[in-house]
């Protein structure tokens, strides 16, 4: 089992920037994708980008496509959101997610079986 502790959350204005991290403990970091998935209020959850295992391949969801960078640092068990341009649309709890089997890459939040405890996003028009 990982252990998933996300931090950088808060509150910006719109147009503004913010950088979310992702902390990993407890299982080689560097085997597994990484998610980051976000839930607004009266919302279901949905996907925002995914990053494979050594980084090579990327998705992100159409609404962040441009604004939004996903990358990762293995040495350092991290994974980062870089969040730019960003709207009111935006503001949610983002959570970021471990990838259930090693080598897989997938943005299906099914497919995800550790989940952090998420951090609170806000921005305001």
């Amino acid at each position: 089992q990982v252990q998933l502790v996300e931090s950088g959350g808060g509150l910006v204005q719109a147009g503004g920037s913010l950088r979310l991290s992702c902390a990993a403990s407890g299982r080689t970091f560097s085997n597994y994708a990484m998610g980051w998935f976000r839930q607004a209020p009266g919302k279901e959850r949905e996907f925002v980008a995914a990053i494979s295992s050594g980084g090579s391949r990327i998705y992100y969801a159409d609404s962040v496509k441009g604004r939004f960078t996903v990358s990762r640092d293995n040495a350092k068990n991290t994974v980062y959101l870089q969040m730019n341009s960003l709207k009111p649309d935006d503001t949610a709890v983002y959570y970021c997610a471990a990838g259930l089997r090693a080598y897989t890459f997938t943005t299906t939040g099914s497919d995800f079986g550790s989940w952090g405890q998420g951090t609170q996003v806000t921005v305001s028009s």
